[in-house]
């Protein structure tokens, strides 16, 4: 495992678009009292000082419950505010840039989509995980391209912690972590849900059943 990842696999929970901060702190609070392998802050709708005003709520949380920050797409924020570690997707800084800027503590990890060969390329490369999804139909990123189960597996060569994204429920779940997933990242499925403190322990017990 690499010494920057706190654990080996888990929920890679991701926030929603949330305007209202005092709401997402809330819900994010309690979700961190079951175990949370990271949690990422992304947010499309809010202008950057709410973003700062949001993730470093966020971050302060995280510090208290043990659970790594990652700040998505904007890596001078992240090291401004302290945060653990930065993602990045095909449209942003290149990650061996971003690694000279950041220094060797903080995390890095990118967004692979369906490409086994932008994962060949990124793992050479002083990063911590490679992302591929959607796995399944999104609402969060409804056009995003699909990547089929197979290339997790084949990902598993390359050495890296991979997480997996997209439409991931429940239901499926067990069949992604099989095909090779190390951590499941969820967003709509857990903050939409009526209960969302239930619905990630369903995720949680999908690791429980592949490794019974």
């Amino acid at each position: 495992m690499n010494s920057r990842l706190k654990t080996n696999s888990g929920i890679y929970l991701i926030t929603p678009d949330h305007t209202d901060s005092g709401l997402l702190c809330a819900q994010v609070e309690l979700l961190l009292q079951q175990p949370i392998a990271f949690l990422q802050y992304r947010n499309k709708a809010v202008n950057k000082a709410q973003q700062r005003e949001q993730a470093s709520g966020l971050l302060t949380l995280c510090q208290k419950f043990k659970v790594p920050f990652i700040f998505n797409d904007n890596w001078q924020l992240a090291k401004e505010i302290g945060a653990d570690g930065v993602h990045l997707g095909s449209e942003d800084a290149e990650p061996s840039w971003v690694r000279e800027q950041i220094g060797d503590k903080m995390l890095i990890g990118v967004s692979c989509y369906n490409s086994f060969e932008r994962a060949q390329a990124m793992a050479q490369l002083d990063i911590d995980y490679l992302a591929f999804g959607a796995m399944f139909s999104s609402s969060t990123k409804p056009n995003a391209p699909r990547a089929e189960l197979n290339l997790l597996t084949k990902a598993k060569t390359l050495n890296k912690a991979i997480v997996a994204i997209g439409g991931i429920s429940p239901d499926n779940s067990t069949s992604i972590i099989e095909a090779g997933a190390d951590y499941l990242a969820v967003i709509s499925s857990v903050f939409s849900s009526s209960n969302p403190e239930r619905t990630l322990k369903l995720y949680l017990n999908s690791f429980k059943k592949v490794k019974s």
